[in-house]
């Protein structure tokens, strides 16, 4: 609506460089300030506050003079043009009361943290961070727009301000998005998710396609053709698309029921995101709810209008007709007929990649040619550089994320819980709690999910309705645990354990129920993939240690292994079955080709001998056999006994192997009830926690290693130290303890005093011996000497001399001093507090 020439916009980009590199000295002022100011919950400005912002917060440059000169005059036209639409919000105030042109206030931040590269993780941050200050009232634009530094000190925002977070780091990651100033429903501008499905229930159908189906070989045996009625085919097909309707049509009334109708619908202004495309691979515009991070089509029914929209560069105001929502709407913000622009002709995204290629072929060509001078072309009012300081997102922040550490969400039939990383002492991140009703009375099922735990718990399902609790880990656990599933609230308890498929025995899952225990293999180099078990009582895992009987305890143990392809297929074992109680073993082969009935042995294993009767011998009669090709020579007798001998050696072998699986469900189970009762966390020394728990840790060591060393010196100094812990008496003394303690310091030091002088004197009568002996060798071999050996022995008598001379003066001394150490002692032991007031008499 006006256009305002300007210098020239290179010089306007140099000069913003250059200002924006002096704006980053301003940032720590900026965050001291900010974090001594006390921000309250209903985010009125701070007038009285103000000269604790940077300058900029508080005075307007000239450029911004200008602009809200124009928005003033743009303003004015646009209520007289359409009076029936309502103010547009272009200059709010900021928290120092200072008018601020909207697109000013965003401020492009790039960010360090790969959380904040897309566009996923920049809208997670900003809804998890910030918590929703509803506005007031709600059917008008809010008059304040507070920056978004401010905002991420407090943590609480209007719609407004959550979008300008969201859109200054977007824009910061290259993203063309823009603030969206319109009309949404009650339950997004409230932030009311209360009707809406969880999104971390899967609620979804996975329908299995046809290309993922096995193919099976056309040259197999079909099999046999089942016979169907296409009309009850057809009508069970209607009747389930009946009954799938009928309840999404009782889901629809309940959420009726329970949504009533808004009287302000059509009227409550709301504020979004809204990302073209065409820049970061975007392929088709998009709409960002700040308040939960959630994306939207453009179409989408919750989206009832806009009035504007704006960057860092311009402001549009839309020109067409919502009263179909956002449905039929366009976003070429360039086409004037449907987007009026606040600076007309001003730079947009699009045109200044556009602006500078062709900058840079002006430069080229006044070069080239240098005599004719290049016409430049007048430049329009480009929008100021913002007034906001640098947007400063620590690592805590991002691993704080919600405000106080946690954050509450209520869904359709669902409650969702989450806490920061090491808030609560188990670990817990997220908790979801699903309801049987609407109204969230009757708790259906809980589900946890955990972080750092020492024992690698990861995800934690409590089904409230069959009473069932399933446990799913991380790699590492003893026992290659990765899942655990029980059934506490019963007498008969059932047990379900997965497994990595790392294990030595390859068992990847078993269940243990009452009189059963069921186990799943892969990869066995024996082809075992199945085996269950069925017992003659009902197995307790709390029993201290089970003994397993094959003859006794044992019911039915079933295996079944895969085809073994280096074996003929009627020598390849399919399935064994062990009966000990019947003493029979029966054995089935697998299918050869083109035979629909296996091989098939049974074996009854002949009875031991007793002090009554013999060993019953093996004969024909004990095994039963059937072959499906008769043309193949039966076994002969000696054959078929060597494979009931390897049959029965495998039953005491499976024997064992099963008594060790039910050793090992016991240790599993006592193992996690340990750790349930003593949970412990691992603190990364990379997280902020981590660093601090570490920090403290070392402070308080070095704290433990002074009061030790100080409490070493105290001991070494404390003459009574020694006999009062000998003696147990660390309280206050008694008269008669006092003296008695005073007599055995006495005694002891004289002890000392004379240990010492013995030590002297064994020295002074060793040296004497040493001379002795000595001068008796120099005796008997005086003759036969050479000088060399007189030499040595003249020196030696010299050294023995002088030994004995100062060792007979110590020992004169030691007893001179003897009697004066031991008046001193005694008169150090009277001044002592403890044993001065008794020993004063």
């Amino acid at each position: 609506m006006e256009t305002v020439l300007e210098s020239d916009r290179e010089e306007q980009l140099k000069s913003g460089e250059t200002q924006e590199e002096e704006e980053k000295q301003d940032d720590q002022e900026l965050e001291g300030a900010l974090s001594n100011i006390p921000v309250s919950a209903s985010m009125q400005p701070l007038l009285s506050l103000d000269e604790a912002y940077p300058k900029v917060y508080r005075i307007n440059s000239p450029d911004e003079i200008r602009l809200l000169a124009i928005a003033d005059n743009f303003q004015r036209q646009y209520s007289h043009l359409y009076p029936d639409r309502k103010p547009l919000l272009l200059s709010p105030l900021n928290e120092c009361g200072v008018k601020k042109f909207v697109s000013t206030t965003l401020r492009p931040t790039p960010t360090i943290f790969p959380e904040l590269f897309t566009w996923e993780g920049s809208a997670s941050f900003v809804a998890n961070f910030l918590s929703l200050e509803p506005l007031e009232p709600p059917v008008n634009p809010p008059s304040y727009l507070f920056s978004s530094t401010s905002v991420l000190q407090s943590q609480r925002a209007t719609c407004f301000e959550f979008a300008t977070l969201l859109c200054s780091l977007l824009l910061g990651a290259d993203y063309d998005a823009y603030c969206v100033s319109g009309y949404a429903v009650k339950d997004m501008c409230l932030l009311d998710q209360s009707l809406q499905d969880c999104p971390l229930l899967d609620t979804k159908v996975k329908s299995v396609s046809s290309e993922q189906e096995s193919q099976h070989n056309k040259y197999t045996v079909k099999p046999v053709r089942e016979l169907k009625s296409h009309f009850l085919t057809q009508q069970e097909k209607k009747k389930q698309e009946a009954e799938a309707a009928l309840l999404q049509k009782q889901k629809l009334q309940e959420e009726s029921e329970q949504r009533t109708a808004d009287p302000l619908r059509g009227l409550r202004v709301h504020c979004w995101v809204l990302v073209l495309s065409g820049s970061r691979s975007v392929q088709k515009d998009f709409f960002i709810d700040p308040l939960t991070g959630i994306s939207y089509s453009t179409d989408h029914e919750n989206f009832l209008g806009i009035e504007s929209v704006w960057n860092n560069l311009n402001y549009y105001v839309n020109m067409q007709d919502c009263r179909n929502g956002c449905t039929d709407m366009m976003y070429d913000l360039e086409d004037l007929n449907m987007w009026e622009p606040v600076l007309f002709g001003a730079t947009s995204k699009k045109q200044l990649i556009l602006d500078v290629l062709k900058e840079k072929e002006t430069k080229m060509l006044s070069k080239i040619n240098k005599d004719e001078e290049v016409e430049e072309e007048p430049r329009v009012f480009e929008m100021p550089r913002s007034w906001v300081n640098y947007i400063t997102i620590s690592k805590e922040d991002l691993e704080t994320r919600w405000p106080g550490g946690q954050k509450v969400t209520r869904y359709r039939k669902a409650k969702v819980e989450k806490f920061t990383a090491y808030l609560r002492p188990d670990g817990l991140v997220t908790r979801l709690m699903t309801y049987k009703d609407l109204d969230c009375t009757e708790v259906a099922m809980v589900k946890e999910w955990y972080q750092h735990r020492n024992d690698h718990l990861e995800e934690r399902e409590v089904n409230k309705v069959d009473s069932f609790t399933t446990e799913r880990f991380k790699r590492g656990r003893p026992f290659y645990l990765l899942f655990y599933r029980f059934k506490s609230l019963s007498a008969d308890a059932v047990y379900e354990m997965g497994f990595s498929n790392t294990r030595i025995d390859n068992v990847v899952r078993r269940v243990v129920s009452p009189g059963e225990m069921t186990e799943i293999f892969e990869d066995r180099a024996d082809f075992l993939h199945y085996r269950h078990v069925v017992f003659d009582r009902h197995i307790q895992i709390s029993e201290p240690h089970m003994c397993i009987d094959p003859d006794g305890q044992l019911l039915r143990v079933v295996e079944r292994f895969h085809r073994d392809r280096a074996k003929p297929a009627n020598e390849d074992v399919a399935e064994r079955v062990f009966l000990p109680s019947q003493r029979r073993i029966e054995v089935t082969y697998h299918l050869e080709d083109h035979r629909f009935i296996p091989s098939k042995r049974s074996f009854i294993k002949p009875r031991e001998s007793t002090e009554q009767k013999k060993a019953e011998e093996f004969t024909s009669e004990l095994v039963s056999s059937f072959q499906v090709d008769p043309s193949e020579k039966p076994l002969k007798i000696h054959t078929l006994y060597e494979m009931l001998v390897a049959l029965m050696k495998d039953e005491k072998m499976v024997a064992a192997q099963i008594e060790q699986s039910l050793d090992e469900v016991q240790n599993i189970v006592a193992r996690r009830e340990e750790e349930e009762n003593n949970i412990q966390l691992f603190f990364s020394p990379w997280s902020t926690a981590g660093a601090a728990r570490a920090r403290s840790s070392r402070k308080e060591m070095e704290r433990q290693a002074q009061e030790e060393q100080r409490w070493l010196q105290e001991r070494e100094n404390d003459i009574l130290a020694v006999i009062l812990i000998r003696l147990d008496k660390a309280g206050t003394l008694s008269a008669e303890d006092a003296k008695q303690l005073h007599q055995d310091c006495l005694t002891m030091f004289k002890q000392k005093l004379l240990e010492h002088a013995d030590l002297i004197q064994e020295r002074y009568e060793k040296v004497t011996q040493e001379l002795q002996k000595k001068q008796q060798w120099y005796q008997e071999n005086q003759l036969s000497m050479t000088q060399t050996q007189e030499a040595d022995y003249h020196s030696f008598c010299s050294e023995k001399t002088l030994q004995i001379h100062v060792t007979k003066k110590r020992l004169s001394m030691h007893k001179e001093a003897a009697p004066q150490k031991y008046l001193a002692f005694d008169q150090k032991l009277r001044r002592d507090p403890r044993l001065a007031p008794h020993l004063s008499n």
